[in-house]
């Protein structure tokens, strides 16, 4: 459980803290109407999410048994999570756009999220590949990954709304970056597996 608990909380948290269009979203919000109208938009993958999942776990259960396909998979997998390593390590700060409209936080989340093609590939070849194999081991530990990556991913958000409601240079502040950094050298390991695993499913590597 151990491996996925850390695979979850990773992931979650990464995707929280890492720079996108849902985080911009988060920010320019708590910016202009305040940090609730922020932790609204920071609840919105917790609406649009679950049919990405239920959809990427029921292609992957059907794909169980053709090896080369998923090694394909958790390759192409590996590549993703090395691009947004990539983006982690050289990003520098958030881009906010300050126009006054009228809020709609959670509408607006939802958009931002549904359109955003990253949970989409993230689902597709990492998270439901992990979750598949995690249920091998057991039900706790498909639910434990699940469930962590969204408890770190909403709660990231909602604290850095809390955070740029107080301290509004939070976003440019060396800590964060740096922290960005870090995570994204963390993501390149899980991009290391996930190729090793995939070249494992060709029969390449033993």
């Amino acid at each position: 459980m151990t491996y996925y608990l850390l695979a979850g909380l990773t992931f979650g948290f990464t995707a929280g803290i890492s720079p996108g269009p849902l985080l911009t979203l988060v920010v320019s919000e708590t910016l202009k109407y305040g940090k609730k109208e922020g932790i609204k938009v920071a609840m919105a993958p917790l609406l649009t999410d679950l049919p990405v999942v239920a959809l990427s776990l029921f292609v992957l259960s059907r794909l169980a048994n053709f090896h080369a396909v998923l090694g394909t998979i958790a390759i192409l997998g590996g590549i993703f999570v090395a691009i947004l390593g990539w983006e982690n390590i050289r990003a520098k700060s958030i881009e906010i756009n300050n126009s006054q409209q009228k809020s709609h936080p959670i509408r607006k989340g939802v958009i931002v999220n549904a359109l955003n093609t990253h949970p989409y590939l993230f689902w597709l070849t990492v998270g439901a590949p992990l979750t598949c194999k995690a249920y091998q081991i057991g039900l706790c530990e498909a639910v434990c990954f699940i469930l962590t990556f969204y408890l770190l991913l909403v709660s990231t958000k909602i604290g850095l709304a809390l955070l740029v409601d107080k301290s509004r240079e939070f976003i440019k502040n060396k800590t964060y970056i740096w922290t960005l950094r870090i995570l994204g050298i963390i993501l390149w390991i899980f991009a290391i597996i996930l190729i090793k695993d995939g070249l494992k499913s060709w029969g390449i590597l033993k």
